[in-house]
């Protein structure tokens, strides 16, 4: 359980990695074929709100990937409770108020991993 914990917790990173990409530093060209319902005339306007987002998830990815550099499986354990609640938190909240796949794109696979980590 613990090698699945670690890869899904990996999982989690490298997506809002990507996440923090796109709407940092892709907005305008990957953001518009992510959000395809968003009106084309709003990407320019949005770019610093998106970079924003970007940032935020790219401190949840930190927080995912410094749990591998944690030795105290306790401590270990915390953090990772910790920053998979917060994406999962996230996820559920951009689910139901931007677009429904943000669940399954975010929210889920963060869920499944808190889940996995709770378990061990």
């Amino acid at each position: 359980m613990k090698i699945a914990s670690t890869i899904l917790i990996g999982l989690v990173a490298f997506i809002h990695i990507y996440i923090l990409w796109f709407e940092m530093f892709a907005w305008n060209t990957r953001g518009r074929k992510i959000f395809k319902k968003f009106p084309a005339e709003l990407f320019d306007q949005t770019k610093t709100f998106a970079a924003n987002q970007g940032l935020y998830n790219g401190f949840l990815a930190a927080g995912l990937i410094w749990t591998y550099f944690i030795s105290d499986p306790v401590w270990k354990a915390n953090v990772s409770i910790f920053f998979l609640s917060c994406v999962s938190i996230a996820g559920l909240y951009g689910a139901a108020s931007a677009d429904k796949k943000i669940f399954v794109v975010q929210a889920l696979p963060a869920m499944i991993a808190l889940f996995i980590v709770l378990i061990n």
